[in-house]
């Protein structure tokens, strides 16, 4: 009898066994989500509303400007023939503390004269000699036109400060401790221009990220919104390059 209990115990348990539902326990991955970084240093040009290659020669981008500056009665035309029209044909020309080249990409150019140059080339009836020859003071003072076009600011954290407080968006001569070029304010960011010593060519680069933008002073003139220089520019009348005090 008790065998005969202990068979039907069994086989019970092993029915009931064979009863029960494999459980399945489904595999939850890690959502993890793919973040893109991106270098902060990086320009984008199409954001920008930049041309950073040249379209045609560079006497007809000259041509061109010269025909249109008649008709132009902003700074904001100005600023657009500039970073649009002349600025494009000088990237990648190689930087020499001697250059002076006035054809973009043909021999070497510093960073005055690339300023002097381009400026000259837009139709500002300036020296482009005499000009890239003076400390970046006296270059902002000739483009300046005034005191009141002009100003010195101290390191860089006040730069930034002040840059942000007070400068609208435009284009802006900068001269620094050794080393000139464009200050190009966008959306309150600014971008600097320049026929850069450190990498050897003229570029364009976010300003905080530049090491060549790093400076004891900066000092800073008006171009886009110096209304005495853009009507300058519109007639044709000299700008006299102003010289240190013997």
């Amino acid at each position: 009898m008790r065998l005969s209990v202990l068979f039907v115990s069994l086989f019970a348990l092993l029915s009931c066994q064979s009863q029960i539902e494999e459980r399945v326990f489904p595999v939850v991955k890690d959502s993890v989500e793919e973040i893109e970084f991106t270098d902060p240093s990086q320009i984008d040009s199409l954001a920008l509303g930049l041309n950073f290659s040249p379209s045609g020669t560079y006497n007809a981008a000259k041509q061109r400007v010269r025909i249109k500056k008649a008709r132009a009665n902003s700074g904001k035309d100005f600023e657009h023939y500039l970073l649009n029209e002349i600025i494009p044909h000088w990237y990648g020309t190689e930087w020499d503390f001697n250059g002076y080249t006035a054809i973009p990409n043909q021999g070497e150019i510093a960073c005055g004269y690339f300023v002097s140059t381009t400026l000259l080339h837009m139709g500002v009836n300036v020296n482009r000699y005499k000009m890239a020859q003076q400390a970046g003071l006296y270059e902002a003072q000739t483009l300046a036109l005034n005191e009141e076009n002009y100003r010195t600011i101290y390191g860089q954290d006040s730069l930034k400060a002040i840059l942000k407080r007070d400068y609208l968006d435009g284009i802006y001569f900068v001269g620094l401790d050794n080393h000139v070029g464009y200050l190009y304010i966008k959306d309150q960011i600014p971008y600097f221009i320049h026929s850069n010593y450190i990498e050897d060519k003229v570029m364009i680069e976010k300003a905080y990220f530049s090491p060549a933008f790093v400076s004891g002073v900066y000092v800073i003139a008006e171009i886009s919104t110096n209304e005495e220089l853009l009507e300058r520019w519109r007639t044709g009348a000299t700008v006299p390059v102003v010289l240190p005090k013997k």
